[in-house]
């Protein structure tokens, strides 16, 4: 599923006419977002609010992808009529072809689902989309390597000699060589393969590949709803600068501008749907399965009870409140990006904002 989520990023840079000035800093997709990338090509409803009040004000609110547990507490403020109460009437599309991040630029969207590392490219343009993160959906990053228990890969070193499948994105491949160099291994010696792996814990089971970039939430747990023993280890527990922040909620920056209150009324009504899945994670699974209609989640009930349970805790973690973006670990990742060459702009500070979350 990673590896269309790449074709559509390269569709929205031919698409906008963006050359980036450093081949790195225009394929930076590093996330592996729960679903079928297939299914997500239209703009079709997922849900919308209960009540057709003209009253309410539109906002559309686009997903990077089917319907996951990174979405339920969108889910769960329709569900319990959190955006009508602040007049709204919200609704949840799939990503064109072009991508999330281009439908909230291009104004068809005000709010839409994007990570910190994609952002970077996007942020990076002589000419950079107009977007800003809003809030964090959940407060550290999940991501890191899946392989089959046993076989030495539960530390970045145990890639050595072993085959590793990549999205050939110059950011995803830098991390790995850094936590692999880092401890003691020899990333010249990983076998790289290319990624077109749908169900990762099958594909590991089936010795199609050695290791792969997971969401723990998801690709993690799911290896547990299929049976399959593996090891994993987190990015952000060998580095601490790749602690950053994915999935985020970006905005539309001429629409923040012209709607402030409006904005603000939405995300607190957001945070409420956060708030409550990570309170009733059994409760609000079931909204996000009600919900969904583009019929990915069919028969995967059970994997996304278990994400849920999982991803309810990580939304708020030590944070705080729910969406807080802390700028030192913000800007520690876009300086990396920088100091290593992977993007030609110094991001410090740019890109994110907490002035629209709940005070």
């Amino acid at each position: 599923m990673k590896k269309d989520y790449l074709k559509k990023l390269a569709a929205v840079s031919v698409a906008a006419a963006m050359v980036f000035s450093m081949a790195a800093c225009g394929n930076t997709d590093t996330g592996n977002h729960a679903g079928n990338a297939s299914e997500s090509s239209s703009a079709a409803a997922e849900n919308t609010s209960k009540k057709d009040n003209k009253d309410l004000t539109k906002i559309t609110f686009c997903l990077d992808w089917t319907p996951n547990t990174n979405h339920t507490g969108l889910y769960a403020a329709l569900a319990n009529g959190y955006y009508e109460e602040a007049g709204l009437d919200v609704e949840i599309v799939q990503p064109p072809e072009d991508g999330a991040a281009l439908m909230c630029a291009s104004g068809q969207a005000q709010f839409a689902i994007e990570a910190q590392d994609t952002m970077a490219a996007s942020l990076a343009l002589d000419e950079p989309l107009g977007i800003t993160a809003v809030a964090a959906v959940i407060q550290h990053n999940t991501s890191g390597i899946l392989s089959r228990a046993g076989e030495g890969i539960d530390r970045p070193a145990g890639l050595t000699d072993k085959t590793y499948s990549t999205w050939e994105s110059p950011i995803e491949l830098a991390m790995i060589e850094n936590v692999v160099n880092s401890d003691g291994g020899d990333f010249d010696k990983v076998t790289l393969i290319p990624n077109d792996i749908t169900d990762e814990p099958a594909a590991l089971a089936a010795h199609q590949t050695d290791a792969i970039w997971v969401f723990e939430g998801w690709g993690g747990v799911n290896a547990e709803v299929e049976g399959v023993d593996c090891d994993y280890f987190a990015f952000s527990d060998i580095n601490p600068v790749f602690d950053y922040y994915t999935p985020v909620i970006i905005a539309n920056n001429d629409y923040l501008e012209s709607n402030p209150d409006q904005a603000k009324a939405f995300m607190e009504a957001t945070a409420k749907g956060y708030e409550f899945a990570a309170e009733n994670p059994d409760e609000a699974a079931q909204m996000l399965i009600d919900g969904d209609n583009t019929g990915s989640l069919k028969g995967a009930e059970d994997l996304v009870k278990k994400s849920q349970e999982f991803l309810s805790a990580k939304y708020i973690d030590d944070a705080d409140n729910w969406g807080v973006i802390d700028p030192e670990r913000w800007n520690a990742f876009y300086k990396w990006l920088y100091e290593n060459k992977l993007c030609d702009k110094d991001l410090t500070d740019v890109g994110f904002s907490n002035d629209y979350l709940p005070q």
